[in-house]
């Protein structure tokens, strides 16, 4: 395994180095970038090698995901096609946030999750030219990969069903207080990682991403062998089937390999792992709730007594989700989505925005803009959302020197 990650890593990171350095990292700084205006390269050559390098990285085992790729990657093929339509810089952008939605509902089967993603994340738009190309595109992105094969979360892992009591109120509440410190930290960590490649090891990107490689490559041998298989695991994890002593280990070592694959700079995202750790981050709080009814015998005045340790996995996922990303009505949709259980909409409602009020607190700001600033790009306010148009008055341009006749 540790033979695997290496060359895996390697071409990734030489695949990247060579043909195309803006395909490194998730891609969703990149398209940010782009949309604020910034100068971001998105084209057909960043799309094929983030394609050809987040399969090189996942199959060498590096716990990254494919769903920040297929956003950079729906933007630039959007970027691209753009350039064969005569229009202007202002639906030029519509068109890139909207390859960016096609993308993300393609990752999840997800199209709602992929609309609100741009809203939230990328233009903070409601206006009807915004929604009405982002929907038509998550819509035709999320049928085409599901007619293709593309499957999100498998729902007969969660066939004890969800439920909600009054009585995990607290839990879910302690659940995501818990999500947001650590999502806080989490980023904290991002940051901390890429500082660490970039100053302290003196390596290039393939021989980074290969050592990342490598690193996994150890770590993942020794676990146990359900480790293995990410979407084993985050199935495993749902269902509630693993003790608490696993899923306290789930949540550690996919926490940190997570860091150290990200920090290489490998070609890969952030929205799989995050959700990976917050099915093992409710798992716990899942398993503390059951075990202190179990000791104290009693459901404390309520009938239902707690919710089964599936519910609190399901919920953790949207919750840590949201205090990474900071973009708790994606969070809360993407899970729904997922499953299609509408019982799990409050307790995903109560643990996402808790999350994101903590983790807002402890580390302000979008980890996307963060990670720009850390690249040298920084979005001031204006240029996020203000085309470089919008102070332009007709007196700048007018040409007052004309020919008249009476």
């Amino acid at each position: 395994m540790p033979l695997v990650g290496a060359i895996g890593g390697f071409l990734a990171g030489w695949l990247v180095q060579k043909i195309a350095p803006e395909a490194a990292g998730s891609g969703i700084p990149q398209v940010k970038a782009a949309l604020a205006y910034a100068p971001m390269p998105l084209n057909l050559r960043i799309a094929i090698t983030k394609l050809i390098g987040t399969i090189l990285t996942m199959g060498s085992g590096l716990t990254v995901g494919r769903q920040g790729p297929t956003v950079q990657i729906g933007a630039a093929l959007s970027t691209w096609l753009s350039r064969w339509i005569p229009t202007s810089a202002e639906y030029r952008r519509q068109l890139i946030a909207a390859g960016a939605a096609a993308g993300l509902a393609a990752g999840f089967n997800a199209p709602i999750a992929g609309v609100l993603f741009v809203v939230e994340e990328f233009l903070q738009d409601f206006s009807g030219l915004t929604l009405g190309t982002a929907i038509l595109a998550s819509f035709i992105g999320a049928v085409v990969s599901r007619l293709l094969g593309g499957e999100g979360l498998n729902t007969s892992v969660i066939e004890a069903g969800v439920t909600f009591s009054l009585l995990d109120l607290p839990f879910f509440l302690l659940m995501g207080a818990l999500a947001g410190v650590l999502g806080a930290l989490f980023n904290r960590g991002l940051l901390t990682s890429l500082m660490i490649n970039r100053r302290m090891i003196r390596l290039s990107l393939p021989g980074l991403v290969a050592l990342a490689g490598i690193l996994t490559g150890v770590i993942t041998a020794v676990l146990p062998p359900d480790f293995r298989d990410n979407t084993g695991l985050r199935e495993f994890l749902v269902s509630g089937d693993l003790s608490w002593q696993l899923t306290a280990l789930a949540f550690a070592s996919k926490f940190g390999l997570t860091l150290i694959a990200y920090g290489s700079g490998a070609p890969g995202g952030l929205f799989a792992p995050a959700l990976i750790i917050g099915s093992a981050l409710g798992g716990l709080v899942g398993h503390l709730a059951v075990y202190l009814q179990a000791w104290t015998h009693l459901a404390w005045g309520f009938p239902a007594g707690v919710s089964t340790v599936n519910t609190f996995a399901l919920a953790g996922m949207g919750a840590f989700f949201s205090g990474v990303t900071r973009v708790p009505i994606t969070a809360i949709v993407i899970v729904f989505e997922m499953t299609t259980d509408f019982q799990l909409v409050l307790p995903l409602m109560i643990g996402a925005v808790t999350a994101y009020l903590i983790a807002d607190r402890l580390e302000p700001g979008s980890i996307y803009t963060r990670l720009l600033a850390g690249s040298g790009v920084e979005l001031r306010p204006q240029q996020e959302y203000e085309s470089p148009w919008a102070r332009l008055s007709a007196a700048d341009v007018m040409q007052r020197r004309v020919e008249t006749l009476s």
